[in-house]
């Protein structure tokens, strides 16, 4: 239950930074309400596997420029995550499109990143 949470809060905080930044587009199969409610939760799962297990790979790599920077190269690092979902999605129907690095993978990650925080305050987690 815990993940299917998960994939909603992402697939919200994804939807958020769509309709904020103009440069991320979510493409969807069809017309209509459910598929793109369907594009957005594929593309979170996406996002959500990216996140569990590339992510803490390129975390550990990166310590020392982290550490250097005083976290700040974590949105360096998460936006990477993004542009790497959106190259996953590619090959899928359903496609996650980032016009540019700098300006809009680097905004969509601090939006996701605030959206995914302030939902998860609402939801009880299963280690309280």
């Amino acid at each position: 239950m815990s993940f299917l949470i998960r994939v909603i809060i992402n697939a919200l905080a994804l939807a958020a930074a769509v309709w904020i930044v103009p440069g991320l587009q979510i493409h969807a199969v069809g017309d209509g309400a459910a598929s793109t409610a369907v594009a957005y939760i594929v593309v979170a799962v996406i996002f959500g596997l990216v996140n569990a297990l590339v992510r803490p790979i390129v975390k550990f790599f990166s310590l020392p420029i982290t550490c250097l920077t005083l976290g700040l190269f974590t949105i360096v690092i998460n936006a990477l995550m993004l542009l790497l979902t959106s190259w996953l999605t590619s090959f899928t129907p359903i496609e996650l499109s980032i016009q540019s690095f700098w300006w809009d993978a680097i905004a969509g990650t601090i939006i996701i990143s605030i959206v995914s925080a302030v939902l998860g305050l609402f939801v009880k987690s299963d280690r309280d």
